[in-house]
């Protein structure tokens, strides 16, 4: 069965489009916005869902490292689940942040994944901490 397309002025487009732009920024942020949320001190947790050796190479500062294969109940038993937890990896080329963001969520901690990742974190000017390789170096991703 094929769905028809709903005439684009109809009412019903226009409040399923607002719904979905509603929810998705209810789950995810971009680099800007969590900036601005560790900067006000919001109740938040920055999470690297990356392995520990990427965590050790570069990370956002302040962020905590709970690769996303590890992510469990036992792993996780120390988080405070009255804070919000924003999840990151790499970039758009990698999806652990989206792995541990619904790890988290079915967990039971409230989550929202940073689109972009680390690599749009530095685009907008953003400080990082680590090892730093140098530009040649090969660096793995950490996301597997």
């Amino acid at each position: 069965m094929t769905r028809q397309p709903r005439a684009p002025g109809s009412t019903e487009t226009k409040m399923n489009q607002i719904a979905y732009y509603e929810n998705k920024l209810s789950w995810e942020t971009d680099s800007w916005d969590l900036s601005e949320a560790i900067n006000n001190g919001d109740p938040i947790v920055v999470v690297d869902a990356r392995s520990e050796a990427a965590y050790a190479d570069e990370h956002i500062p302040g962020a905590i490292n709970i690769p996303h294969r590890t992510m469990s109940e036992q792993t996780t038993a120390v988080l405070d689940k009255a804070k919000r937890y924003v999840t990151y990896c790499d970039g758009i080329g990698c999806n652990a942040s989206t792995k541990g963001a619904l790890k988290l969520a079915r967990l039971g901690f409230e989550v929202k994944e940073l689109l972009g990742g680390l690599d749009w974190w530095k685009r907008d000017g953003n400080p990082t901490e680590g090892n730093n390789r140098s530009a040649g170096e090969k660096r793995v991703c950490g996301c597997s």
